[in-house]
């Protein structure tokens, strides 16, 4: 009787522990999708006219080298996807934005919040652009006006970004906004036929 008494305050204790993490969980109302702008560009929701462009960074082998999921291989997958991010975001589980130029319009990639784990205050975030447009400071630019939103609006208290050791851009990105490496994992995952090491980036709030 003594045993089956801990064993079930024990229990009710546990449950008490998660109720309580449920209650003071992060919560995030979005009325409307937010709207981020920097000196060059504008962040906006993803949209199904995306398709093509979101087609043309999925099908390429540069842009997925270091993103684990096969390639596209027609429009209506990244009409899919797009429409995926839209039942996620619903769901709380991430917020997504395409990078668009400010003079232009013209897309160029995609940003966002992943995995968010609202219950511990934290996300995921990553990132894709198109080949032309690497090597000229967006990705830094986007990612910097994400993480004030993140921590500024939203009331996040940690960030984290996945990576290859080898994704050297990537990592100079994530750097150059104040990240800096938490872990390393061994053949954490197979891609590409082969087992690879991942590394996990994060930063905190101030």
């Amino acid at each position: 009787m003594q045993y089956s008494f801990l064993y079930e305050n024990q229990s009710f204790s546990l449950l008490l522990s998660v109720i309580q993490e449920f209650i003071m969980m992060l919560e995030i109302h979005l009325p409307e999708f937010p709207q981020l702008e920097t000196q060059r560009l504008f962040l906006r929701q993803t949209v199904l006219t995306d398709a093509t462009e979101v087609f043309a960074m999925r099908a390429s082998a540069e842009v997925m080298k270091y993103i684990p999921v096969p390639l596209a291989t027609e429009v209506s997958e990244a009409e899919d996807y797009i429409l995926s991010l839209q039942e996620r975001m619903d769901n709380k589980e991430c917020i997504n934005w395409s990078i668009t130029l400010k003079e232009t319009g013209q897309m160029i990639g995609t940003i966002g919040f992943y995995r968010m784990k609202l219950q511990h205050y934290r996300t995921e975030t990553g990132y894709m652009l198109l080949p032309e447009f690497y090597g000229k400071g967006y990705a830094p630019e986007a990612l910097k006006a994400l993480l004030d939103f993140g921590f500024s609006t939203l009331g996040f208290h940690s960030i984290e970004a996945v990576i290859y050791p080898d994704n050297i851009g990537s990592q100079r990105v994530l750097e150059k906004c104040g990240f800096e490496r938490e872990a390393y994992f061994k053949e954490s995952e197979f891609h590409g036929g082969k087992f690879v090491d991942t590394a996990i980036y994060s930063i905190l709030a101030e």
